[in-house]
């Protein structure tokens, strides 16, 4: 009997450290399998996400150029269908990338998503949706966090090679990886004019020619002294049914005093004009300046080429700084068609001029967008990408998908 019992005893043992084997053995790949069913329906969710936020245009439909709050997210065009995208909505998207501007007129602040010098695109917070809004509206708030990245497909770099006469530019166009070798490109130099008038104007000149075999081309304006004058230039590259764009801006680094323009209202398509020295931190020293402006709207035509249409109230004024009872803004109206706000300005003193380019719909500047959270430290992030269209440039389309309420096991 005690033999017996013993070798039932030996037995259990035996099958309990089996289990335990097997437990130990298998445990491992099950864990595996779980994570990995998670990515793999973290991943199916981003791409179903991606689409619903690139594939409607949001409710309401047109929400991208009113002052209304959106109660459904999306970007997509409401005129157009596939992956064309409004670039009004767009505009009203709080950067993620960049701290707010403080404007004491307004008493508001500003999402800031200027992209380089010479371009502002300043749009009042209350009128903007923030991450936290766009997440409760997409119904994933408290459950998955996203980052949306929008950024043109071709890069149009643009440097400037001379110093004085002639004006000398190189231009280098690139696809994603590659070199966009003998592309059409159409370029214009928008230079301010440093005559008598009150209200600078400018002048603009217009050519086109082709990139070579590694998508650069050299560019030479005669005549014009590339450090004492001020002026844009904006470059248009195409080919195979792809659209991108590049600018430059210049402005003596003598001339501290700055025109800033401001989006008021998308309804109303008003832009206020401000003094640069009310905007933001004021400098150091402020002191009494003025400065008078002259505001016109370029649209892009059919042949690559810049057209103005002109602006009724607001476009030519002065701006004050200093001086409590003169105003350091005035207002316009901008068209309702996509395009490029152009504002020149002078200062007293002579010599000092300037200007600068606001768009009015993202792509005009070819803006990019960076709109949600920050992914950096998740333990793991799922993304996709779509080719899209903003104002007829392309742009690729990635979103950024990351679980907020962890996994269980190990990966």
């Amino acid at each position: 009997m005690a033999s017996a019992t013993l070798d039932h005893m030996v037995s259990l043992i035996v099958f309990i450290a089996a289990i335990l084997i097997f437990i130990g053995v298998f445990s491992q790949p099950i864990q595996t399998a779980i994570v990995y069913e998670s990515h793999r329906a973290l991943s199916t969710k981003n791409s179903d996400l991606l689409d619903t936020i690139l594939l409607n245009p949001g409710i309401p439909a047109d929400w991208g150029q009113s002052d209304c709050n959106a109660t459904g997210f999306g970007v997509q065009n409401p005129e157009f269908s596939q992956y064309m995208l409004s670039s009004f909505s767009l505009m009203r998207l709080t950067s993620s990338t960049e701290s707010s501007v403080y404007y004491p007129r307004t008493q508001a602040y500003y999402s800031n998503a200027t992209a380089g010098f010479g371009s502002n695109l300043l749009v009042p917070i209350n009128k903007s949706i923030n991450y936290s809004t766009a997440s409760k509206l997409l119904g994933i708030n408290g459950a998955y966090g996203f980052q949306l990245t929008l950024s043109p497909t071709l890069t149009v770099s643009i440097t400037k090679t001379s110093t004085g006469t002639p004006l000398n530019f190189y231009v280098n166009v690139a696809g994603t990886g590659y070199p966009l070798a003998y592309a059409p490109i159409s370029y214009s130099l928008i230079l301010v004019n440093q005559d008598e008038s009150d209200y600078p104007s400018f002048t603009t000149i217009s050519n086109k020619t082709l990139t070579n075999e590694i998508g650069s081309a050299p560019l030479t304006f005669s005549g014009i002294n590339g450090e004492s004058q001020s002026y844009a230039l904006i470059v248009y590259a195409y080919l195979n049914g792809l659209k991108g764009m590049g600018y430059y801006v210049h402005v003596p680094e003598s001339f501290v005093q700055r025109v800033v323009p401001l989006v008021d209202s998308f309804e109303n398509r008003s832009i206020t004009i401000a003094h640069g020295y009310s905007v933001g931190a004021p400098p150091e020293h402020p002191s009494y300046s003025q400065l008078s402006y002259n505001a016109s709207f370029v649209i892009l035509t059919e042949d690559y080429t810049l057209r103005e249409i002109s602006l009724d109230l607001g476009a030519v004024g002065k701006v004050v700084y200093g001086s409590g009872s003169e105003q350091d803004f005035t207002s316009l109206t901008v068209p309702e068609n996509e395009g490029i706000l152009v504002v020149t300005y002078k200062g007293t003193a002579t010599g000092q001029y300037g200007i600068v380019l606001m768009p009015w719909g993202l792509g005009s500047l070819s803006f990019p967008v960076t709109f949600g959270g920050n992914p950096q430290g998740q333990d793991w992030v799922a993304t996709d990408i779509r080719q899209v269209t903003i104002g007829g440039i392309a742009y690729q389309a990635k979103l950024s998908l990351w679980n907020l309420q962890g996994y269980q096991g190990t990966g």
